[in-house]
Order: structure tokens, then sequence, then C-alpha cells
């Protein structure tokens, strides 16, 4: 069988296709690359929020949910959804996972820590309130949440206005505490910078950090600070605030023996906490810190090894685009930066850690910022310079590359480095343009959800940090000439690449070639 001709598809993270060009740094980027491909080649819009993508309707897409759908061809009911439905359906009372964690609970302490928003991309302020709930119709008393606030996948200050409703909640049912919060930079942090997991752990376990009786005027009071470098403390950025008594002690550290739910879901941003808190093997935070015999419990297999009890088992989709390169024996590439990089590995191998035979990887570090406004360009022109050497040396079948600036750059924002975000990714289009010139390959390029596109909340006048609902560019780049349909996913991605490669489908896979063809 003759080799086919090669495909790369390029995902520009973040960059979705919004008509208004109001606070909209993809519209007021100088991108003359990728405005000129959207004319010049065969382009559609494609769906990435919602039902298209296995989310509740109106929830926005993100980039574990993007490169799922890409990477698996089909619709994958995606955890949030799959909780949802539990606490919708009366069923979640009855998990053996939660039930173990509530029996403990009752005889020592409950703690239940996770992202308080609805944002939806790691976890669910309605899935936090079920398990207080919960624990209130089976009898544990001393209840405590660890709330750690979003304003990255929310508005940047309202935080106040969701703990103002847990404690609503809290005062309702008669049980529970707020007992720390804490700003994500901080709590979910994934990038093995453990000074920021060890704030979150000492205001956690030990109790330490700003004290305050009231926990929503404590997290007001935060964003009338500013930090070291004139930023207010927003949602994100708060520092950890541990909430005390009447005698000034914190109401609520883990301890030992004490039970733990961790309600996050999505669990690249829930290791690194959950290993402070567990791990035997782990010197930073200090061992001789952490609380001992803990009764931990996730929402989600955070990682293979852990061998918490879990709340919902890991869905695994078969016949992924990875398994069908492995069948047919095409040598592939994944690229990205750091940032990035588990979403074109992982999550595009419909959650499998290894790579698949004749996958090749190469990773990026992204640049050690505090905030990627600081710098934008990230590490775009290093992963662009892997993508071009492996188009010039002419070895894979496929190549898959993501450029994260789009998203990293538009949660912090800022519009100028948004811009140049968008601008940097448009230059690296065209020098991926000039290596295929002398090339034989179809080129698609793309985006997982929006989020640049959108950088000043319309409602509130505040900057929009999070992603959007807006529909994504999708752009097929080579000598065919024929038209897209119009009604795509990012299911479809998947089916349009075997179909350039002269491939059939998998049965499971349920999207569809994005070209017109009859």
């Amino acid at each position: 069988m003759s080799r086919p001709k090669p495909v790369v598809l390029t995902i520009m993270d973040g960059v979705g296709h919004n008509p208004d060009p109001k606070n909209n740094a993809v519209a007021m980027a100088h991108k003359p690359n990728l405005d000129r491909y959207w004319k010049t080649f065969p382009s559609t819009d494609i769906r990435t929020d919602g039902h298209f993508v296995g989310l509740p309707d109106g929830q926005f897409g993100n980039s574990e949910v993007g490169h799922l759908n890409i990477g698996s061809g089909r619709v994958i009911k995606m955890d949030i959804t799959r909780i949802d439905d539990m606490v919708a359906n009366g069923t979640l009372k009855d998990n053996p996972a939660l039930q173990g964690a509530m029996a403990h609970g009752r005889s020592h302490q409950l703690h239940i820590m996770g992202l308080c928003s609805m944002g939806g991309v790691h976890a669910q302020l309605t899935h936090i309130l079920g398990l207080v709930e919960m624990a209130k119709a089976q009898g544990v008393e001393r209840v405590f949440l660890h709330c750690f606030t979003d304003g990255r996948d929310t508005p940047p200050t309202s935080g106040a206005g969701y703990l103002e409703q847990v404690q609503k909640r809290l005062d309702e049912l008669g049980v529970g505490k707020i007992a720390t919060v804490i700003g994500r930079y901080y709590a979910m942090d994934r990038d093995k910078r453990w000074e920021r997991t060890e704030k979150a752990f000492n205001a956690i376990v030990l109790g330490e950090g700003r004290r305050a009786g009231d926990p929503v005027a404590a997290l007001k009071q935060s964003y009338e600070t500013k930090d070291s470098d004139g930023k207010y403390l927003t949602d994100e950025f708060v520092d950890p605030i541990v909430i005390v008594d009447e005698s000034g002690e914190p109401v609520g550290r883990i301890r030992d023996e004490d039970a733990v739910i961790f309600a996050n879901f999505r669990a690249d941003r829930a290791r690194q906490i959950t290993l402070a808190l567990t791990s035997p093997d782990l010197e930073r935070p200090s061992r001789e810190k952490a609380p001992k015999n803990l009764h931990y419990v996730t929402m989600t297999e955070y990682d293979k090894s852990y061998t918490f009890p879990v709340v919902i088992s890991k869905f695994l989709p078969e016949h992924v685009l990875g398994q069908v390169c492995e069948a047919e024996g095409w040598r592939n590439l994944r690229t990205a930066e750091t940032e990035k990089y588990p979403h074109v590995t992982y999550f595009f191998n419909g959650g499998i850690e290894k790579a698949f035979r004749g996958e090749e990887r190469e990773m990026v570090a992204s640049p050690k910022v505090a905030t990627y406004d600081l710098q934008p360009e990230m590490s775009a022109a290093g992963v662009c310079d892997v993508v071009v050497k492996a188009i010039e040396k002419g070895d894979f079948d496929l190549i898959i590359v993501n450029f994260a600036n789009g998203d990293m750059v538009g949660h912090t924002g800022v519009i100028p480095a948004a811009v140049k975000a968008v601008e940097t990714v448009d230059a690296c289009l065209g020098r991926i343009e000039e290596a295929l010139k002398p090339k034989d390959f179809s080129w698609l390029i793309t985006a997982d959800h929006g989020n640049a596109d959108l950088m000043v909340d319309p409602n509130t006048g505040e900057p929009h940090t999070y992603h959007t609902t807006f529909p994504v560019p999708f752009i097929l780049a080579s000598n065919w000439a024929g038209q897209l349909r119009t009604d795509g996913s990012l299911r479809d991605i998947a089916p349009t690449i075997l179909g350039l490669l002269g491939v059939d489908l998998p049965a499971e896979m349920s999207g569809r070639d994005l070209r017109i063809l009859e």
C-alpha cells in the first residue's frame, strides 16, 4: 500500500470566532496569514460547547474536553454531565466511595475541597453543595469546606457571590463551615511550582494564612488588595485565608484520620495538592507536617497510580485516532509546550497516558513567569521549530500541534497581551506554511474552544478571563477545493483526518468528514 498524503493538524488553543470585533483580541490582532487562509481555503465554523462536546447545554468547552472530542472522533459524555445526572436523579447518595467517606466523617471530621464556582471546567458548585446535603442526610456533624476561588473560568470577582451562596446553603442545612478560602493559583497549580502548593497546604493543614472570621468579607477585602506588581488580588490569586472562630482558632484544619472529598472532577490541577496531602514520598511540603491516615476520596481518577476510592470510574473510548494510526502503521508526532502537552497526548488519546506505537512526543518548556501576559509569546517559537523540522524531515504521516497562547494569555484578561499572543500564533502559521510549500501535505487549522475572542465581560465591564461559547474556525489548506459542512463540531475532525488519509472510520466514531464529498 502506498503511503498516504501526510496531514498536519494545528490547534490554536483559545482562538474562537466571535463575529463582534469589540474587545476581541482575535479580531484586533494583525494576523495576515490566518485571515488569508480563511478567505483562500475551504473554511467553516465548528462547535465546541454544550451537548456538541458532551457538556451541559450552555457550558463552554475547555482544552480537556476539546482534545478528548477531537482525538476520539465522537461526543464523549463528560464527567461534569455524569455527576450532574447523579445529583439530579438522587444516585449520588448511593455511591460507595462517598458512603465510605461519610461513614468515616461521622466518627472524625469531613472535609470537602474544591473549586467553588459554576465555571464547570474543573468543578461545579452544585456538586459541592450536593455533597454537603448528603453529609447532612447521613448524620455527619463536623463538615468543613475548603473553597478554592476561580476567576479564571468565571469573572474575576464572582467568588464572593459564590461564597454567599455556599454560606446561605450551609445556614439552611444547619451543617458545615467554610474553613479556608484559597485562590486556585495556589491550590490548583499543575506546573510543579511547589511554593504555591505549599501555601495552600499550610492554610488547610496548619491554619497558616490571613485570618478572618467572615469568609465573604475577607474575600471582598482581598479584591481591594494589590500584589507586589500592583495587581488586585482577584479570585484566582487570593492569598490563603484561614477562617477562625471567636477564640481566634482555625475552625477546620485537616487532621490525622479525617475524611477528605476532593470535589474537582478534572485531574490535572488536582494532583499536586492531593500529593501534598497524601504522598509519603513527597518532600515538599514537609512530610512531618502532613496529616496521617486520611480517608481520601476523589470524584474521578486523578492518576492511575493513586489508590484512593473514586466516585466515578474513568471511561476510556475505544478506537481513538491514535489507535487507528497504530493499526495502520502510521508515524505521528504530538507537540506542544508544557501547558498543553497533556492535551495533545493524554487527552487526545482518550485518557490513555502511554503513547501508541508509532506515536512520538516532544514537549517544549513553557516560560516560568507568574502570568502569561508578561510573556505572551510563551514558547510558541520553540513549538513551531519542532513542527517545521518534522515537516522538513518528512518522517511523519500525521503531525498534531497545539499553540497555547490564545488560551493561556486570554485567561489573564489583558487585551494587549492577548493581541500579541494571537499575532505570535499567526507568525507561526506563516512559518508552517513556508515549510509545507515544497511538500504534499493537507493542513487542518482549528481551535479547541474560544477565549481570546472576548476579553471584556459585556455585562459587568470586568476583564473576561474565561472561555467563550462561540464556534471556532476550521480551515482545510490543501489542493482540495470543495465545500465544508456548516453543522460540524470537534468530533468531526478525526473523521476528516482519516478521510484525507484514505481510511474507513471505526464504528465507534460518530463524527463525520467535514468535507462535502457527494
